[in-house]
């Protein structure tokens, strides 16, 4: 039985999935006004630290919705986490220590969590993977995001026998390392977001964490730290990410890279194992090469979630999850210079962005993840713009709940 078929039951039976939302900023606004037309699911619960977000959120979802059931709406999550009305939760805050309270408070309610908030899931996401899993419930990654789009790829090619050399996404925004929310103000208001988001995805935070996740989810590294990231279209991508004996920028194959100019889409590059199977493609894809670009020209981003919240109830199955122990790392490195004493915020904002290296690199040279910039984080000397933080720089807030649960992985998976 397909997904949609085992709504349409749930439908039928007047018993459908109840959902909690958890952020009701562009992400999670859309995926409600979604939900609200898909047959076998109800929003039963809605929370945002703006309740006239989560107000507004709700009546979207009235607006579109045959039920009338009432919503709750509330600024404190764990109401919605706790409720006896809702048995999914969908985190879609983007914040890393908000992210670390709902993903525990989730555990202890006994609920499964969809993810919205890959910041949260490349700081502590195979240490809640594994103890998810370990209380039978589900733990995952977004459907329509580009690390669970790109896998879905990367699973398909790989379940066809083919050799997957390159995974990656396009990325929407030209790279600007110094973006902050004032610079993205104007432009976050014509896409009704917050300007700390827009940041984080100009300033190539976002860009680094979703490499990041599809890393530790299909067991590729970046072939650089911050990855080559090179400008292309479907054509020359072939040519460029190739090694470099063959005329490329790659020093090996097995890596996760983004593009400037396949956006919005995600894409891998693959090659057939055999001489059959390389003419097969070559006539199938209409070229001529040892390599070929499956590439999927789009993402729904939100608008997917619905279909991985159906995986998690009715299947016990996700979307994308950490394959075990970290394999990479998005690390903080300073935007600005940064004077000591100065509190450093975190993710989006003024003082840092974040760059993917590997998890051995990380531990090696004594880098911080980005999500531990939460909290009271304040510069213990001067940092100059450029510099990869290390605890020689910044005091870390080690009251934060994403602190606590990042030692704990650390131990766990040492």
């Amino acid at each position: 039985m397909t997904i949609y078929q085992q709504l349409l039951e749930r439908e039928d039976h007047g018993m459908p999935i109840k959902i909690g939302v958890i952020g009701a900023g562009q992400m999670g606004f859309g995926m409600i006004a979604q939900i609200a037309t898909i047959p076998g699911m109800a929003v039963t619960g809605i929370s945002d630290i703006r309740l006239d977000f989560a107000q507004s959120a709700a009546e979207a979802y009235r607006a579109s919705s045959t039920s009338q059931h009432e919503i709750l709406t509330v600024t404190d999550f764990k109401e919605v986490i706790y409720s006896e009305d809702v048995e999914v939760i969908v985190d879609a805050t983007g914040v890393p220590e908000v992210g670390a309270k709902i993903a525990m408070e989730t555990l202890l309610a006994k609920k499964h969590l969809v993810l919205l908030n890959v910041e949260i899931d490349i700081t502590i996401g195979p240490l809640m993977h594994r103890l998810y899993r370990t209380a039978g419930l589900v733990y995952t990654g977004s459907d329509g995001d580009e690390p669970a789009a790109t896998t879905e790829l990367f699973e398909f090619a790989k379940s066809m026998g083919m050799e997957v050399l390159v995974a990656g996404k396009g990325k929407n925004n030209k790279l600007n390392i110094a973006a902050n929310p004032d610079t993205c103000q104007e432009e976050a208001k014509t896409k009704k977001m917050a300007s700390h988001m827009l940041a984080a995805f100009k300033d190539g935070t976002k860009t680094m964490a979703e490499m990041n996740l599809l890393s530790n989810a299909i067991g590729f590294v970046p072939d650089k730290v911050g990855m080559h990231g090179v400008a292309g279209d479907q054509e020359s991508v072939l040519k460029d990410l190739n090694l470099q004996e063959k005329g490329g920028v790659l020093n090996k194959f097995g890596v996760v890279e983004y593009v400037d100019g396949l956006a919005p889409g995600v894409f891998v590059i693959v090659k057939g194992q055999n001489e059959g199977v390389k003419h097969e493609l070559n006539y199938l894809m209409q070229k001529e090469g040892d390599h070929h670009l499956l590439y999927r020209p789009f993402h729904l981003a939100s608008l997917e979630t619905p279909i991985t919240i159906a995986k998690a109830v009715l299947q016990k199955d996700h979307a994308i999850i950490p394959l075990g122990a970290p394999i990479s790392e998005t690390v903080a490195v300073a935007k600005k210079t940064i004077k000591p004493g100065e509190r450093l915020d975190g993710i989006g904002g003024y003082c840092v962005r974040g760059v993917l290296e590997t998890h051995t690199d990380m531990t090696t040279e004594g880098h911080i993840p980005i999500g531990l910039i939460s909290g009271e984080v304040v510069a213990k000397r001067t940092i100059e713009a450029g510099t990869f933080l290390t605890e020689d720089d910044v005091e870390l807030d080690q009251s934060t709940t994403v602190w606590k649960l990042r030692k704990l992985q650390d131990s766990t998976f040492a």
